[in-house]
């Protein structure tokens, strides 16, 4: 999670609604605005009401389906190839119920779960690769979404198996466009037992944001990473 890292492996993470939600209604002000792109600035109330509870019969079971293959696999170490197409085959067909801006949704904000991943070293970088998978053994991978534009990732880990640590990110997020987002992450920080220090220099990475619910949120890397996101 330092220079050395690529740029998706700090993500986990990289924002009138064609879906709806379960008696409930959830209304959040979000502004997000890109000097870069002039024309793009989002200030809006996102609301998001049920009136037939029969909608969501489909994309729930999707999920569930989802959560079923992904959950319990380090992140999606543990699954073969033929597993990670049907994690994708799921994938892409939750995205035909995704809002159609979800980068204005207020349910991207809250405290997520990196359940999966289909390259699954990305999220921690060195601390996921195969050799470092020997020495530090993975317990929670999160990332804090805060309104109105605050990421926080966090990896905790066992090292040498008896040491606990953590590598955590903050960075800020920034709308492209209605559905891709960028953040710009801080130099990590390492803590490994009572030792603290920040290493490297800053990251970035880009993600579009494919489904959001209340349950899941979907997520594509620029570089082709699926990842899937449980609420906590």
């Amino acid at each position: 999670m330092a220079s050395a890292v690529t740029s998706t492996s700090l993500l986990f993470l990289k924002p009138s609604s064609s879906s709806s939600f379960h008696n409930r209604n959830h209304s959040k002000f979000i502004s997000f605005s890109n000097p870069s792109h002039k024309n793009f600035t989002i200030s809006a109330s996102a609301s998001l009401s049920v009136s037939n509870p029969t909608s969501r019969t489909a994309p729930d079971a999707l999920v569930l389906s989802i959560l079923s293959k992904v959950l319990q696999t380090d992140g999606g170490v543990l699954l073969k190839k033929e597993e990670h197409k049907e994690v994708a085959e799921v994938a892409q067909e939750l995205q035909k119920y995704c809002v159609d801006e979800p980068v204005k949704c207020p349910l991207i904000f809250g405290e997520w779960d990196v359940v999966y991943c289909s390259q699954p070293t990305s999220p921690g970088g060195g601390y996921r690769s195969a050799i470092g998978r020997l020495f530090f053994k993975t317990k929670q991978m999160i990332q804090v979404v805060e309104a109105p534009d605050i990421v926080r990732n966090k990896v905790a880990f066992t090292a040498f198996g008896f040491l606990d640590g953590e590598v955590s990110l903050k960075g800020k997020l920034k709308a492209l466009d209605s559905e891709w987002i960028e953040v710009i992450f801080e130099a990590p920080e390492l803590k490994l037992g009572t030792w603290e220090v920040q290493y490297g220099g800053q990251s970035e990475v880009k993600l579009k944001i494919t489904y959001v619910d209340e349950k899941i949120r979907l997520g594509l890397g620029s570089r082709g990473s699926l990842f899937v996101f449980q609420r906590k």
